[in-house]
Order: C-alpha cells, then sequence, then structure tokens
C-alpha cells in the first residue's frame, strides 16, 4: 500500500510503513521474530540473511516513524540511551557538543562520566536564549544537542532560530523529541538535522515496551546510522517493534486527550493554594508560552509544580490514589514522580538547584483517565 503525497497525520501513523501481509493478508504487520533466514542457494535470498541486519518488524517501525517525522529513514535501537548513544559515534575525539542544560539526566550521565572519558566535550547552555548558542560554539563544535520541551521545567527552544544559527556555524542541529512526540512538534520540518525519541515514551504510549528511535534527513546520516546500527548491535526486539507500531497507531487520539487533560489540571494546579510554582507552556505565565503556541500543536501531557520542601513532596505523594509514583511518561495512565530524586538524580545537587529542580517540585505526565478523576486526586492529595 502507497499512501498518496497528501496522507494527513494520523493517517500516516496508522499505515506509512505497513503492507498486509503477503504470506496471509493479516492487516497488522507480524511479530517476525526469528534470529536467522533460510536462503535459497549461495548468495541468494530473500533480502534477509540475520536478524540483527534486517528484520520486517523493525523495519516496519523504522518506515513507520520515518514517514511520520518527515525523515528519510529511521532507525530502531534497544533503548533511548542506546539512540542517543548512536548518534554520538557520528563525532571524533576532539569534538564539541553544545547541549540544553536542563537535559534528561541519563543524557547528562552518558556525556559526562562515559562519553567524556572518549575525548567528547561538552557545553551546557540555556538553549532557549538564542544570545547563548553562538557564544558556546567552537571550531570543533560538530553537534548542536536540543531537548525541547526540557526536562523537567519545560523549557522551550526555538527550534527554526536555532536550527538557522547552529547551521550557519556549519553544526549539525540533533532534537530529543521525546517528550512533545511528532503529534505536538516536528523538528525536521523546523530544520533539525537527526531527531531522536525515546519510543518507550509516547510513541509506545502503554508503558510496556522499552525503545529508542532515530530519524535523519541527511544521506551521509542514514548511511551512517545503518552501518552503526548493524556493527553495534543495539538493535530493537520484533516484540518491541509490534508494540510501538500499535502505540503510533493511537498516538493522533491519545496526544488529542492528553492535550486536553494537561491544560485542564494546569489551571487547577496555578490556582491551588499550596502548590508555589506551576510549570506548564500552555499557561500564559510561562515565559515561552508565545513560542510554545506557534512552533507546538498544543502543549504536551507534562507539568511540573513545586509544594515547597522535599518533606511536603512525601506527604503529597504518599497520598496519591490514583496517579502512580513511577520514572517514565508517555503512558496512557498518569505517573508522577520527584525530579530531584528521581530522573535527575545523577545530576550534581549544584546543577540542579541552578535549573530550578528543587526538592519540592513534582513532575507529572498526563494520561487519558477521566480528567475529573486526575483532579480530584489531586484535590485529595495536596489537602
Amino acid at each position: 500500500m502507497k499512501l498518496p503525497d497528501s496522507a494527513r497525520f494520523a493517517t500516516v501513523c496508522i499505515h506509512a510503513g505497513q503492507v498486509p501481509d503477503p504470506s496471509t493478508g493479516a492487516i497488522i504487520t507480524p511479530i517476525y521474530q526469528t534470529s536467522t533466514y533460510v536462503q535459497d542457494g549461495l548468495g541468494q535470498h530473500k533480502g534477509f540473511e540475520y536478524g540483527r541486519t534486517q528484520n520486517p518488524t523493525r523495519m516496519a517501525l523504522e518506515a513507520n516513524v520515518a514517514a511520520i517525522e518527515h525523515g528519510t529513514a529511521g532507525f530502531a535501537f534497544a533503548s533511548g540511551m542506546a539512540a542517543i548513544d548512536t548518534v554520538l559515534t557520528r563525532l571524533q575525539s576532539g569534538d564539541h557538543v553544545v547541549v540544553s542544560d536542563n537535559t534528561y539526566g541519563g543524557t547528562y550521565r552518558l556525556f559526562e562520566r562515559v562519553r567524556r572519558k572518549f575525548g567528547l566535550d561538552f557545553t551546557y547552555v540555556d538553549t532557549s536564549d538564542l544570545d547563548a548558542i553562538a557564544p558556546a560554539f567552537t571550531v570543533q563544535t560538530k553537534y548542536l544537542f536540543v531537548e525541547s520541551p526540557t526536562n523537567p521545567m519545560l523549557a522551550i527552544t526555538d527550534l527554526a532560530a536555532v536550527s538557522d544559527i547552529a547551521h550557519r556555524h556549519g553544526v549539525r542541529v540533533v532534537v530529543d523529541n521525546t517528550f512533545a512526540s511528532p503529534y505536538v512538534q516536528r523538528p525536521l520540518d523546523l530544520g533539525a538535522d537527526l531527531v531522536l525519541h525515546s519510543t518507550t515514551k509516547f510513541l509506545n504510549g502503554h508503558s510496556d515496551s522499552v525503545g529508542g528511535v532515530i530519524i535523519a534527513k541527511h544521506d551521509d546520516d542514514v548511511e551512517w546510522l545503518r552501518f552503526v546500527q548493524n556493527a553495534a548491535g543495539a538493535i530493537m526486539g520484533p516484540m518491541d517493534a509490534w508494540l510501538v507500531l500499535r502505540g503510533t497507531k493511537t498516538l493522533p487520539v491519545r496526544m488529542e486527550r492528553t492535550n486536553d487533560n494537561t491544560m485542564r489540571i494546569a489551571h487547577y494546579l496555578a490556582a491551588h493554594p499550596r502548590v508555589t510554582r506551576t510549570i506548564y507552556p500552555g499557561l500564559a505565565s510561562h515565559p515561552h508560552h508565545a513560542l510554545a503556541a506557534r512552533q507546538m500543536k498544543g502543549f504536551g501531557g507534562l507539568i511540573s509544580f513545586d509544594v515547597g520542601s522535599l518533606e511536603r513532596s512525601r506527604e503529597v505523594l504518599g497520598r496519591f490514589r490514583l496517579m502512580a509514583l513511577a520514572e517514565s511518561l508517555g503512558g496512557v495512565e498518569t505517573l508522577i514522580s520527584h525530579p530531584a530524586m528521581m530522573t535527575h538524580a545523577s545530576v550534581p545537587p549544584d546543577r540542579r538547584a541552578a535549573l530550578g529542580i528543587t526538592e519540592g517540585l513534582l513532575r507529572i505526565s498526563v494520561g487519558i483517565e477521566d480528567v475529573q478523576d486526575l483532579i480530584d486526586d489531586l484535590a485529595q492529595a495536596l489537602g
């Protein structure tokens, strides 16, 4: 099945990269749970030789997500961190990367405790401040690595503007689009060169798979990523690929509900007397609200809010009945977490403090439950 060029987002999510199974006509891509493929003769095969190199289920997902993100090709990996690490293999010892300062704690850990040992250099700047970017570049800078929205402070970077700045300096732009999802924004359309996701989150949407994906638009990146995916072998397995394919089919309807629920909860928290600060790009009080309204389709499913102290955080978190205390995000169920002790525990305390990640800060990943039930749960937990 070839989709028309005019196919819209929801149609692409459901159909791109997938054809009925040729042997049975099954409309859903099968789980090809195999490590190898029988060959017809020496040097004669059906395009498949070994499971690490090719798998039809994984390839269907890669084509699907590449189409969703308007990229040339996609590459699926065993985790979001494996995807980020693979992007860094384009670099050599001595190369430099400018990174959003409020990057995910696992990304910071990989950059500082692993990749710095191999000669890469990293500088962290507030990429929402356009004036801070060019001064951070050196002659060795190869990447501008951006998260938008950031985790957990939900800062928004003007992706078109920073792409223009980076390209004028010969720097490629990598965007971690996990927090937004391609329903909310598509960085390649805004000038980025590579986009990546933890598929564990909104793309999968059901909290039952771990994975990552990179989508490239330049042929040299495509060629290198295909080589490294096979050479290093940190591939996504066929079962996980099938689960994410199931997830992308419902991405539009899930994100519509998530956007609506999150906006209502953000307004509730912003008016609550026991909440000292509510951070959500959809609120007019957010410093990047106007940019988010222009760059994004809806404002996403994450809210951060401050209850004042670690003691108060423990008290509130212990009272929830519906929201689950857990890491991760982007599932159909609502999760709540404590960034300072969970997702960003690997970030040094002084950096956390500088970024505003206080011990009273909580982060909600809003699901698709009835929103009044979620608000009722917040009311009793906070009250």
